[in-house]
């Protein structure tokens, strides 16, 4: 399918031409924590049908947004991850996520949720207790950890190999966390 673009000799709308179609930059949000596998993606995008997923995957790998890699003893499963192009989308999520806390209201009884999309607005609150260093924080069965440096903040899947602090939330409890509707619970030391 050939590229739809604005055809206008602007900057924001080349980039609207590369990540601006939908669901594009969903799937960036989803592999900002790590790479991912097309059922993995499937599972967390509700709502995106799979010749609409694998269309978007071919676009982003075409524009050097993500890379597909085969993993596993036989290479039988490929694995979807942002190239340094892709990461560096991260701060315009962090901008839209910013924008779009203040806009997200309550929760609508239609609203799929998963936990691991508080990343970006509970990331800003973590580096309000923690300015630099590494948290791991937990909501449900979910586990995040997030590297907070001069440079900014990144968050990866799974727990820090060594945290300052640690974060236990429910589903919840995050949802108010990054709503700004309640700071971040008390926190322990990490034990790890």
């Amino acid at each position: 399918m050939p590229r739809r673009s604005y055809d206008h000799y602007c900057a924001v709308s080349r980039a609207l031409d590369i990540v601006g179609d939908r669901w594009n930059l969903l799937v960036v949000r989803e592999l900002c924590s790590g790479p991912r596998r097309y059922s993995d993606l499937f599972a967390d995008l509700p709502g995106i049908s799979t010749d609409v997923l694998a269309a978007r995957l071919k676009e982003l790998e075409r524009d050097d947004i993500l890379t597909r890699r085969k993993v596993g003893p036989r290479t039988a499963t490929a694995v979807y991850e942002l190239t340094p192009t892709g990461m560096a989308l991260r701060p315009a999520l962090e901008a839209l996520s910013a924008w779009g806390t203040e806009h997200l209201g309550e929760r609508r009884p239609t609203d799929a949720v998963r936990a691991h999309w508080f990343a970006l607005p509970l990331g800003r609150a973590v580096a309000e207790v923690l300015p630099i260093g590494t948290a791991t924080v937990h909501i449900g069965d979910t586990v995040l950890h997030y590297n907070i440096t001069a440079a900014g903040i990144t968050h990866h899947d799974g727990p820090a190999p060594a945290s300052d602090l640690e974060f236990h939330l429910d589903l919840a409890t995050a949802a108010e966390v990054a709503t700004g509707a309640r700071p971040l619970p008390d926190h322990s030391p990490s034990a790890l």
